[in-house]
């Protein structure tokens, strides 16, 4: 199944509100799970229609990498695997009666990961995020 626009990333699917990623990281209606390096924070919202119904962000945190060019590395092989595998996502979204997600990927190791294994590990999050999503 090829849904129109899947093997792109735009700029609406990028989690910017301040309110919600507020409520993202300290509602208690958010729940995370890890799948190291990674840590996936998620939060089901309502999906009015007026912005896709998956919006996510990557940290990268500081203490991790003290070069920005090794955090925007990180930042972008994230985001890449993501775009790779969000359509195992929005099908559990759509078996979840078109609800909407808010999720933030965080990097939790100090050393940097070849690609592949980042591909794996974000597929691996979303995998167990379209499953728990279906249960609800």
């Amino acid at each position: 199944m090829s849904i129109p626009g899947m093997a792109t990333l735009k700029k609406e699917e990028r989690l910017c509100s301040r309110t919600l990623i507020e409520k993202l990281f300290h509602k208690d209606g958010s729940r995370s799970m890890a799948a190291f390096p990674l840590r996936l924070v998620y939060m089901p919202v309502e999906n009015d229609g007026s912005r896709p119904a998956a919006q996510m962000l990557v940290s990268v945190p500081k203490r991790c990498f003290k070069r920005a060019v090794k955090r925007n590395r990180v930042k972008r092989q994230v985001r890449e695997a993501y775009r790779k595998c969000k359509e195992t996502l929005y099908a559990g979204l759509e078996a979840n009666g078109g609800a909407g997600v808010a999720m933030a990927f965080i990097w939790l190791d100090d050393k940097l990961w070849d690609s592949r294994d980042v591909d794996s590990k974000v597929a691996n999050l979303m995998q167990r995020l379209a499953e728990k999503l279906k249960r609800q």
